[in-house]
């Protein structure tokens, strides 16, 4: 944990972030369905960041004054997904940090992932490592393999 960083960028400058900021901003909870679009579901306690309040740490923003999307990768860049502001912005919607609480593991996810009860489990990438907002549709790791680009419930 100590060496991963979080890269946002498109809001105005870039920024890198480690875990204990990302920590320190507003904690949410919330328990919700993790639904896969494979057919299998289950309910998940989660804590983190509400993305809404992440994006006011960087001024405050409404979703009408945003750029169009949100682009995420993994640090090594082989995974990635986009998402478009309006669903993200959803309250529901977390950088989480813990499951069933505790910090999160590798395999779910460590030390950052995205959570959502409004999308499929395609679009919550595990193990963020760049958050870039922008006015171009970001490519998409699962529908380049057929998928819906926007795989919401």
């Amino acid at each position: 944990l100590s060496e991963w960083r979080l890269n946002v960028s498109g809001l105005g400058g870039s920024v890198v972030l480690s875990i204990d900021q990302i920590r320190a901003m507003p904690r949410t909870e919330m328990i919700t369905e993790l639904k896969c679009i494979e057919g299998w579901s289950t309910v998940v306690h989660w804590a983190g960041v509400r993305f809404s309040d992440f994006v006011a740490a960087f001024g405050g923003r409404s979703p009408n004054e945003l750029p169009r999307y949100v682009s995420m990768k993994t640090p090594d860049e082989k995974y990635y997904v986009g998402w478009d502001i309006e669903a993200i912005m959803h309250p529901q919607t977390l950088l989480a940090y813990e499951m069933n609480g505790a910090p999160l593991t590798n395999e779910h996810g460590a030390p950052l992932r995205l959570a959502s009860p409004t999308k499929y489990g395609i679009k919550l990438i595990k193990r963020i490592g760049s958050i870039e907002f922008t006015n171009e549709r970001p490519r998409d790791y699962w529908a380049e393999s057929g998928y819906d680009w926007y795989a919401g419930l």
